[in-house]
């Protein structure tokens, strides 16, 4: 009994009873930049879990980097549906938002997202900003 007390427990902690990767299907999509976006990350529409991140990879020929979506079975999407990587609050943990579209025919296995939105790096957003300022600086002092 306490052994299963410890590997249910374990099992929560390390979030590997969500690691759904059963009956589903799985779509694939590119994007620039993924930010700290890892497998097992849940997949959300409208704020409830979809699918998860089955894997990661780098496409040397486009150099992007693919992910590999495990849906859950019940669910489907338009073909036209688009994916963006968003974070969690501040600095929270990254995951894939889905925004329905509205054809037709719906996503089927192996299918490919088109449309997709790379993550937001915050030290990106941080040096643009610190750029812009010290520019603005440097155009002051020229007055």
């Amino acid at each position: 009994l306490g052994a299963a007390a410890i590997m249910f427990l374990a099992l929560k902690v390390g979030n590997l009873g969500a690691m759904s990767f059963g009956p589903g299907y799985t779509l694939v999509a590119r994007f620039d930049n993924i930010g700290g976006l890892k497998p097992r990350a849940p997949v959300k529409s409208a704020g409830v879990v979809v699918g998860r991140v089955e894997s990661i990879g780098f496409d040397d020929r486009t150099f992007q980097a693919t992910v590999t979506i495990r849906m859950q079975a019940a669910v489907k999407f338009p073909r036209d549906s688009s994916a963006k990587i968003l974070t969690a609050g501040l600095l929270g943990e990254q995951y894939i938002g889905l925004e329905p579209g509205a054809d037709e025919k719906n996503f089927a296995e192996g299918d490919r997202i088109k449309i997709t939105q790379s993550a937001i790096v915050l030290e990106n957003l941080i040096s643009q900003f610190l750029f812009s300022k010290a520019a603005e600086g440097s155009k002051g002092e020229e007055k």
